[in-house]
């Protein structure tokens, strides 16, 4: 993966910021396949704020690994809202983080459906103890779909940790 300057800039920041709060970040990563824990692990002195991360891919690596519910899966499926809250929680738990990134979509080209068509990506953010999920849309090829995910990812953990801080 060829390190995209926007990126590496935003990497950096919220690098910045986890620092000065002398916290660290986990990612918990499907669709993207581990390219958040990348962007910020390029970003030299990432070891301050970064120490694990998770690629949970399949279904039975997010139980696994991170305690997704069977019956979460079942009812809802690996594109959810539930099943990225249940991510982003078990990851914070499991690397003892203060930011927690979850992240779980279909990039394409294929596995889309008329509910979830391809583009489809859900995000769960928990900061500290607060959990939030926003679902986003994002169109393009694979690549494209998966740095759009990586950067909203970090773009929106900058803005949450910088509504914290004011």
């Amino acid at each position: 993966m060829a390190l995209a300057t926007e990126t590496e800039q935003l990497a950096a920041e919220l690098g910045a910021l986890l620092l000065r709060k002398k916290w660290f970040v986990t990612t918990a990563e499907s669709c993207t396949g581990g390219g958040i824990a990348y962007y910020l692990t390029a970003v030299a002195g990432s070891s301050g704020y970064v120490d694990r991360s998770f690629v949970t891919y399949s279904n039975k690596a997010k139980q696994q690994l991170l305690g997704v519910r069977s019956a979460t899966l079942l009812q809802f499926g690996a594109v959810s809202d539930e099943t990225v809250k249940e991510m982003a929680s078990g990851a914070a738990a499991a690397a003892k983080a203060q930011l927690a990134i979850a992240v779980s979509g279909i990039a394409g080209p294929g596995g889309g459906s008329v509910v979830k068509p391809v583009g489809t990506v859900w995000f769960s953010f928990w900061l500290n103890g607060q959990l939030s999920s926003q679902l986003q849309h994002f169109s393009g090829s694979r690549e494209q779909v998966r740095l759009q995910a990586i950067d909203y990812a970090l773009k929106h953990s900058i803005l949450l940790l910088t509504a914290l801080s004011n």
